[in-house]
């Protein structure tokens, strides 16, 4: 022992040691995957037409959209299901309807307060935004009209940590007169008042902002039509050719008065389809519902757009993170389905008003 002791010096020995220190340490900081090898979507619901909007309350609960497209919902007698907000348990794994009609909700998310905020969309929707107290059931509009013309058919939602609430206003579906010059993002401030924020995010669809508040996020996914999925070719199979325009996830400055300024393209996705819906997690990572016939699922993105993982699915809507222990649990709504997959990243969400957050350790 003596002989091993003078052979290693005592300066080389605390060398080895810091050595190791600082492996262990540098082995502590390497972040996990965000998605877990192996992971895959486990379904927990399917409906009929189309799920999207998925968000989970400050209690847990999940709710999402189901828009029941009036060329794919009608019966023998010609009557239209009229729209629905689902409501799931992830304790009994039940979903059962929240409301209907849903003035064809579209997105939805909760703010600080815990109200429920919704966009209906046109096809015999509401063409307007909504605001719901999820204690008493009873709903507000809070966005209907621009310049006092009705809205195209608003589509998702975001909002920021000053409670100012952010929708895109685009035209996938519906026989109802476009009365809006154009396809845009508005921003509806804690006075009630609506304004026009952004007009060159060729057809916006989806909206997020990220933690810091300083970047709007909002996808353009420029179908070429009005009237999606109606239009089938001459031997009824697939349907008419359409020329698309943008189809891109585009970053906008996010200014202290609520209005944005193009940054910049983080991804380009033509000749395919793009995007539809979004979220982030605490550090600003972006997961996006990317709906590209070459590779649809959900990518992630970091704020400067590189892919940092990808999870196949069928062609996707939306997403959302879930609350609480399951804040790393991410919801999926894809194609007719609502999924879940947990990640090793958590999801945003706003700071709880204080009268929310002391409601809730009642």
């Amino acid at each position: 022992m003596k002989k091993l002791l003078s052979a290693w010096s005592v300066p080389g020995a605390v060398l080895a040691v810091a050595c190791v220190t600082l492996l262990a340490a540098g082995a502590e900081d390497v972040a996990p995957p965000i998605v877990p090898p192996g992971a895959v979507p486990k379904k927990l619901f399917e409906s009929k037409v189309l799920t999207e909007g998925v968000a989970v309350a400050s209690d847990g609960q999940v709710y999402f959209s189901e828009i029941t497209f009036s060329h794919r919902s009608q019966d023998e007698q010609g009557t239209i299901e009229a729209g629905f907000i689902w409501h799931y348990d992830p304790a009994t794994g039940k979903a059962e309807i929240f409301r209907s009609p849903s003035g064809m909700s579209n997105g939805i998310k909760f703010d600080a307060a815990g109200n429920m905020i919704v966009a209906e969309g046109a096809d015999f929707g509401g063409r307007r935004v909504t605001r719901t107290d999820m204690a008493t059931g009873k709903a507000r509009i809070i966005a209907s009209l621009h310049d006092g013309r009705p809205l195209n058919s608003p589509n998702d939602i975001t909002i920021d940590e000053k409670g100012r609430i952010y929708f895109s206003d685009p035209r996938y579906a519906g026989h109802e007169p476009i009365d809006q010059p154009l396809e845009a993002v508005y921003r509806i401030d804690t006075d009630g008042s609506l304004h026009r924020i952004i007009t060159d995010a060729g057809k916006p669809n989806g909206v997020c902002i990220s933690p810091d508040q300083k970047t709007l996020y909002v996808v353009s996914n420029d179908n070429g039509g009005t009237a999606i999925g109606q239009f089938a070719n001459a031997d009824g199979k697939g349907t008419i050719p359409l020329r698309k325009g943008l189809m891109a996830l585009l970053a906008y400055d996010l200014h202290n008065d609520g209005s944005a300024t193009f940054r910049k393209t983080l991804v380009d996705y033509a000749p395919f389809d793009g995007p539809d819906g979004l979220v982030v997690d605490t550090e600003g990572n972006l997961y996006v519902a990317v709906r590209a016939e070459n590779r649809p699922g959900i990518c992630v993105y970091s704020p400067e757009g590189e892919e940092l993982a990808y999870i196949p699915t069928e062609v996707p809507t939306n997403v959302g993170f879930g609350r609480g222990k399951d804040a790393s649990l991410l919801y999926i709504t894809a194609g007719a389905s609502l999924y879940s997959l947990r990640v090793n990243r958590e999801g945003y969400h706003l700071p709880a008003a204080k009268e929310a957050s002391a409601e809730v350790l009642k």
